[in-house]
């Protein structure tokens, strides 16, 4: 489709002169290089020979566009077509060569081009180049101005025509190109509504800000980058139609300012010297001035902070000073901006003291919470901290690990850590950090000191040692017991996954004599066990206290070694943790250690009586003779339970001297009073408290004077004092 109407042969020619005198000066002296340029766009064929418009005293060749990356086809005549001598054109960064000039026929070139981002490219131009006609020329050279014009169309819609005084409101805009429309972040002065045009992402926003209440029309006059043409093609305009658009302005309601900080802390420089802030732009702010900021609407509300206004940022913000003079929360309410004890706009921050720790308390794993701060190595705790605006602290512990926990509480007087403690800690204090900076406060890191069970203490009293907590009960034993000697397993002490730390023991030392009397008491207190090297905190345990190598008894007993102690002596040992070393109870084992004996030998005198004697190869016939009351003298064996402590058994057997009749007085009984050798057994009674006994005696011996063997059985009377 042609745009412009052709014109006579006659002006055509005299206009195509004055083009080419206006392109090149030199036109004057020499013949033109090209006698026609033919730009094909889209449908749209334009002609350096028609399409001509002036632009600050140079002919432009203009040509209409729609996608700023267009692509047209160039045709280029040249005013004498010399193979010999081809024109070329040189390359531009504001298009891309698709193809190179060709000839065609002998008579003109042809391109193809793409344009890039027409409409922010200025002063675009095409630049052609001829070798000289002959040897020491000139190169020749002529330069085509281009044009890009476009037609752009805007359109406002707005679903909304109430706004209010004082306060912004922002519309799109449709249109074909909105990156042809020019767009300004300055705002119109002095209008009954201010505007500004602004493009976001593509799409152009019309801002609003009315001044005046009542019935008010905007109008809006928007400029583009790229002109378009009026008068028949002649004159160009970067003008759009006007927009025009009636609004309802309402008196102004408060409108809410943004502030980059939301938290501010009071203290001595927040309140003399001031924070600086950027806040939004309230249109009616002055600068260089002070506004006061309170709690409430109304007249007569606590002064909560001042602002002064310092200057206007490029992003529509305004650079202020802060100083504030007391707390608020921006959970209680908004804050208002007042001029002249009258509210203009609304904000909200949070003023709040300095961060401050006033205790610290530490709960261990199903513990209750305590003002204790120490912690043990690989332990995990959960640590609070109560002050005052911790909310927004930013609190970091030294050299240990914060778990996150569902639990955790985080207010402005209470904040709860989860915090892990390595194994291979090797600090004693870890010190509890704000924003890089020491609070004074610390944890304090103790080796664990929890009682293990006393399987790692083991005993020898003349075997192979075996660990006191398989001794329960009386152990009996009947051989001498040369010392009683104690061993401590310091590796079964710690393991990777339980820590319990130094092990302080106590041993209560007691001996006794068979009939259970006191014969001596020891108390061995503070005896430390520490645990071996396997452990992953060996090397932090070690010290002077730690008790090395075995302990013996002897070497604390002073009256009685365990060599010397009689018979069915008793020696009882209790060792326990000692109980002011621990927050819990600890563990008690008993060792009661028994000198056993299986035989007693002493010697036993007696009063056999009734004993019934019996004389082998007698001449008396019957069953035997009854004697009176004898007299015994024996050497004899008694035989203790193996199964109790210091219980004979019912029997004896001995051997010794028998008087028989040694007690019988009638003068006809001399004959019958007789010595004999003899080997007795006894029986005796069970009961063990009697003080007058009867036992029960059976042997043989031999006659002393008679010469003869004999038996003999009967009671005897037994006295025990």
């Amino acid at each position: 489709m042609r745009l412009l109407p052709d014109l006579s042969r006659t002006v055509g020619t005299s206009l195509l002169l004055l083009v080419l005198l206006a392109i090149s000066p030199a036109a004057f002296a020499q013949t033109p290089l090209l006698r026609e340029v033919v730009l094909h766009v889209d449908t749209a064929r334009y002609h350096l020979s028609r399409q001509v418009v002036t632009v600050e005293n140079e002919p432009h060749l203009y040509f209409y566009y729609r996608q700023d990356d267009e692509t047209a086809e160039l045709l280029v005549y040249p005013s004498q077509f010399a193979p010999q001598r081809p024109l070329r054109l040189q390359r531009s960064a504001d298009f891309q060569l698709l193809d190179s000039l060709t000839a065609v026929d002998n008579a003109f070139y042809r391109a193809k081009i793409r344009f890039r981002d027409l409409t922010a490219t200025r002063f675009l131009r095409l630049t052609f180049t001829q070798d000289p006609n002959q040897a020491g020329g000139n190169l020749q050279t002529q330069t085509v101005n281009l044009l890009p014009v476009t037609r752009t169309t805007l359109a406002f819609r707005p679903n909304d025509t109430e706004l209010y005084v004082g306060e912004e409101k922002v519309f799109d805009l449709t249109s074909n190109n909105p990156k042809n429309v020019r767009v300004s972040t300055d705002w119109t002065r002095g209008q009954d509504i201010d505007y500004r045009l602004s493009q976001q992402n593509g799409t152009l926003r019309l801002h609003v800000l009315p001044n005046v209440p009542g019935n008010r029309t905007l109008m809006v006059r928007p400029q583009t980058e790229r002109p378009f043409l009026i008068e028949n093609n002649r004159r160009l305009s970067y003008s759009l139609a006007p927009l025009r658009q009636e609004f309802t302005v309402k008196s102004s309601r408060l409108r809410f300012l943004s502030v980059d900080k939301k938290e501010i802390t009071l203290n001595e420089a927040s309140r003399r010297q001031g924070v600086e802030i950027i806040l939004d732009n309230g249109r009616s702010f002055d600068l260089k001035r002070t506004y006061r900021i309170e709690d409430q609407e109304e007249q007569g509300g606590p002064l909560i902070a001042e602002l002064v206004t310092r200057s206007y940022l490029s992003n529509d913000r305004v650079l202020c000073w802060l100083r504030v003079y007391n707390t608020h929360r921006q959970t209680d309410s908004y804050l208002y901006i007042k001029e002249n004890d009258q509210p203009k706009y609304l904000t909200n921050f949070n003023v709040s003291p300095k961060t401050s720790i006033t205790g610290v308390q530490v709960r261990h794993r199903g513990g209750d919470w305590t003002a204790n701060q120490t912690v043990n190595p690989g332990e995990t705790v959960d640590v609070r901290l109560e002050g005052e605006s911790l909310q927004k602290a930013r609190f970091h512990f030294e050299d240990v690990l914060v778990v996150p926990s569902d639990s955790s509480v985080r207010s402005e007087q209470a904040v709860v850590y989860r915090v892990q403690v390595p194994l291979n800690i090797d600090k004693k204090r870890l010190t509890i950090f704000n924003a890089g900076q020491p609070t004074g406060h610390v944890l304090n890191v103790r080796e664990f000191q929890r009682p293990h069970p006393l399987d790692f203490v083991s005993v020898t009293f003349g075997e192979a040692p075996r660990p006191i907590t398989r001794l329960n009960g009386p152990v009996l034993y009947d051989k001498s017991i040369r010392d009683v000697v104690f061993s401590f397993n310091a590796d079964a002490i710690d393991t990777d996954a339980q820590l319990y730390g130094k092990q302080y023991l106590s041993f209560e030392i007691r001996t006794l004599n068979s009939k259970g009397e006191l014969i001596e008491m020891r108390t061995l207190d503070n005896i430390v066990i520490c645990p071996g090297e396997n452990s992953i905190r060996g090397a932090f345990y070690q010290d002077k206290q730690c008790q090395v190598g075995n302990l013996s008894l002897n070497a604390h007993l002073s009256t009685r070694k365990t060599y010397d102690l009689d018979d069915w002596a008793r020696i009882q040992i209790t060792v326990k943790h000692a109980t002011d070393k621990y927050s819990e109870p600890g563990f008690q084992q008993k060792l009661d250690l028994v000198l056993q004996r299986r035989v007693k030998f002493d010697i036993d005198v007696s009063f056999p009586a009734g004993l019934l004697t019996k004389q082998v190869n007698s001449d008396v016939q019957g069953v035997g003779t009854f004697n009176g009351i004898s007299l015994a003298t024996l050497a004899q064996f008694s035989f203790y339970n193996p199964n109790k402590i210091n219980k004979l058994r019912p029997y004896k057997v001995g051997a010794g001297f028998v008087a028989l009749n040694a007690f019988n007085l009638n003068p006809d009984a001399n004959s019958a009073r007789n010595l004999g050798i003899v080997i007795l057994g006894s029986v005796y009674p069970t009961r063990s408290d009697a003080k007058l006994t009867f036992p029960l005696y059976l042997g043989g011996g031999y006659l002393l004077n008679g010469g003869k063997l004999f038996f003999l059985l009967g009671p005897g009377i037994g006295i025990r004092l």
